[in-house]
């Protein structure tokens, strides 16, 4: 394994280099490079069905070694096709590793985070690669040949087809190989402790495939034409030899998976869902009302990825730090978010369902290795500093998004952004049971604003003026259906709205 700067010299040692070579010199050394790197223990090959890993494996074949060839693919991936239909062709040893989205979801995950980086393209490929060495480990093969760098030396490249000057983009792609490709891998390499064999990067074959003439690499028909017809030679179905290049990522369909995965999490681009694994995984302390969903909704936002609800229900309706959930609707909630949740029941005693909440961050910390939590809190100093201080004796960080926000904007911008949301209790003057169970709207904030300057109330219910359940937002894939319910009056301003019968719809 090398550095920049030692890739950086090693191409500038051989760029100068002047060698005769011919198709026949060319095979003979593919063939010689490949022997030499053959080890005396177990090996594979990363394979995709393509004109690159068919033909180290041809060649492997053929120096009569024993050997697996692993492809990655989702869906009956266009790689999987291909490496079968070789395989069987050639009697080679396949192993296919067939990845499910869930599956999929934990390689890219994994990748992302070794790889420290959220380009898609990185993560795409790194993402086939580390699952191809996670079988090899299993087998304990510990050498695995990879066709890196055959684009860039037999001209394989849509941009060498653009090029002006395609033998310098030749010489430009395999400079810049280092921060493209060869980190990601020799990341990878070290990870599983499995050495990576790449034929098309030793020395004698850049020298002589960089003096191959350029009509010799490419032309209106095929990219990389020499190598092409060198694998037709030595016995290569002409079909898998002159295969047009498809990239890892798309032939294992890794990248659809990602995409998938990004419109599965509420992410408009690729990048940001994988950015989001770089980031702490959190908990929402959640109570089905606006405020801990709109905190979630903007911090998912942002890129975290939210594991787990935390629920905590109080016996006490009173309670100094919990809003009592109808139990029924969180569980609905959580479904249509996808997320699980962590359901504790509380007495509700001030200071006591502190402990309460102590066991719920417990554990959802060890169910979900969640690193820090999300709190709806507004304004109330008496929530915030508790939570706050749980957080860092339980070593988690407490993220209040909602802090000291305008109420009346508060308001208005969850209807921008599309959350419907009821009020399920009131319990001040101004408000009264006409209040309670139909979709707030601007209007309805309009007034509640009128409310404020008559009288005082907090327009976003701040202080126990009312408690609402959000039924839609960006956030759920299907909303709250309340079938049946019961209003509950015990005076003017104060007033229930009790859950019967509520789906999903």
């Amino acid at each position: 394994m090398i550095n920049k700067k030692e890739w950086k010299n090693y191409i500038k040692k051989v760029k100068n280099v002047r060698v005769k070579v011919d198709q026949e010199i060319l095979k003979k050394e593919l063939f010689k490079t490949i022997e030499n790197l053959v080890p005396n223990k177990k090996f594979g090959v990363l394979f995709s069905g393509g004109v690159d890993s068919s033909f180290i494996a041809l060649v492997c074949k053929q120096l009569k070694k024993d050997f697996i060839c692993y492809v990655i693919g989702l869906d009956n991936s266009e790689d999987v096709l291909y490496a079968k239909k070789i395989a069987k062709e050639l009697r080679l040893k396949l192993k296919v590793i067939h990845l499910s989205l869930n599956e999929a979801e934990k390689v890219i995950g994994k990748t992302t985070k070794l790889l420290n980086t959220s380009d898609v393209t990185k993560v795409g490929v790194g993402s086939v690669v580390y699952a191809a060495m996670g079988q090899a480990k299993k087998d304990n093969v510990h050498y695995l040949f990879s066709g890196l760098g055959s684009e860039e030396i037999f001209a394989g490249y849509q941009r060498h087809e653009l090029a002006k000057d395609i033998q310098k983009e030749c010489w430009n792609g395999l400079s810049l190989m280092y921060d493209r490709d060869l980190e990601r891998d020799f990341t990878l390499s070290n990870y599983f402790k499995i050495k990576l064999l790449t034929p098309f990067l030793e020395e004698k074959i850049i020298t002589l495939a960089m003096n191959v003439p350029v009509k010799n690499k490419i032309n209106k028909q095929n990219n990389k034409l020499i190598l092409r017809q060198i694998a037709d030679e030595i016995g290569l179905n002409k079909e898998i030899a002159f295969r047009k290049k498809r990239a890892a990522q798309y032939g294992s369909r890794v990248d659809r998976a990602i995409l998938r995965l990004a419109r599965k999490n509420n992410f408009k681009f690729k990048k940001d869902y994988l950015a989001s694994f770089l980031k702490p995984s959190l908990g929402c302390l959640f109570s089905s009302g606006k405020d801990s969903t709109y905190a979630m909704y903007l911090i998912k936002q942002k890129g975290y990825p939210v594991k787990c609800l935390i629920n905590i229900d109080p016996k006490n309706e009173f309670s100094y730090m919990y809003h009592k959930p109808d139990k029924q609707t969180v569980k609905l909630q959580a479904d249509s978010m996808s997320l699980p949740l962590v359901y504790v029941k509380s007495k509700g005693e001030k200071e006591k369902e502190l402990k309460d909440l102590e066991v719920a961050l417990k554990l959802a910390k060890q169910k979900y290795n969640i690193k820090g939590i999300i709190t709806g809190a507004l304004y109330s100093n008496y929530q915030r500093i508790r939570i706050e201080k749980l957080c860092k004796k339980l070593k988690l960080e407490c993220f209040n998004p909602l802090w000291h926000i305008n109420q009346e904007d508060y308001m208005r911008k969850l209807i921008t952004n599309k959350f419907k949301i009821i009020f399920t209790k009131i319990a001040a003057d101004g408000l009264d049971k006409s209040w309670l169970g139909k979709i707030i709207s601007d209007k309805d904030i309009d007034e509640l604003v009128k409310i404020n300057k008559k009288i005082g109330i907090n327009v976003a219910g701040e202080g126990g003026e009312f408690e609402s359940l959000v039924i839609d937002c960006p956030l759920f894939k299907s909303k709250i259906n309340i079938k049946k319910y019961e209003v509950k009056e015990e005076s003017k301003n104060n007033a229930d709205f009790i859950i019967k019968e509520v789906v999903l719809s």
